[in-house]
């Protein structure tokens, strides 16, 4: 969460460095939200609060980044649906974990949900490097777009399990 403000600046660098200082930020984020989570788990270090912290850091890093890729007409025209599908989805899925804790019921990430968030990862980085991608190889934006739209259907799979879910305590 505390990467987002500089990730947001370097966005606006208009050089093949801003690019890949983006991304470099956006994979260290990326691969502190992995290994918090291994080590939690690892050395049984889990907490509610992380519980409770880390798909919202998730949540902030892809909507952040999805939205200023929108910004910059990186993610254009159809592929705006992919982008919208997966933000409706994290704030549909924000509010069902709201209100199924108010009713002390838990919805513990699936592993569904894990390699979603990890596509969605490297769609983000390969969109994160644009014009840098491009020149270091040809098809990295087109990468990223087909990412986000497996991120995308995934997104819609993972949703709809957690509202039947979350359903059946209502």
């Amino acid at each position: 969460i505390a990467l987002i403000p500089a990730l947001y600046a370097t966005l606006y660098i208009d050089a093949a460095w801003g690019d890949w200082t983006a991304a470099t930020i956006f994979l260290f984020a990326a691969a502190t939200d992995f290994w918090d989570g291994w080590i939690a788990r690892r050395f049984e270090l889990q907490s509610s609060f992380g519980r409770m912290l880390d798909p919202i850091a998730d949540k902030l890093i892809v909507a952040t980044c999805l939205l200023l890729l929108v910004h910059q007409n990186i993610i254009t025209d159809i592929h705006l649906v992919a982008a919208i599908v997966i933000l409706c989805r994290e704030i549909l899925v924000s509010g069902l974990r709201e209100y199924l804790g108010e009713l002390r019921v838990a919805m513990p990430v699936s592993s569904l949900a894990k390699y979603k968030t990890a596509i969605q990862f490297f769609a983000l980085m390969c969109l994160l490097t644009d014009k840098a991608g491009e020149a270091a190889y040809a098809y990295t934006p087109q990468i990223g777009l087909a990412l986000l739209w497996i991120a995308a259907g995934l997104t819609m799979i993972t949703g709809y399990d957690y509202l039947r879910k979350g359903l059946q305590h209502t």
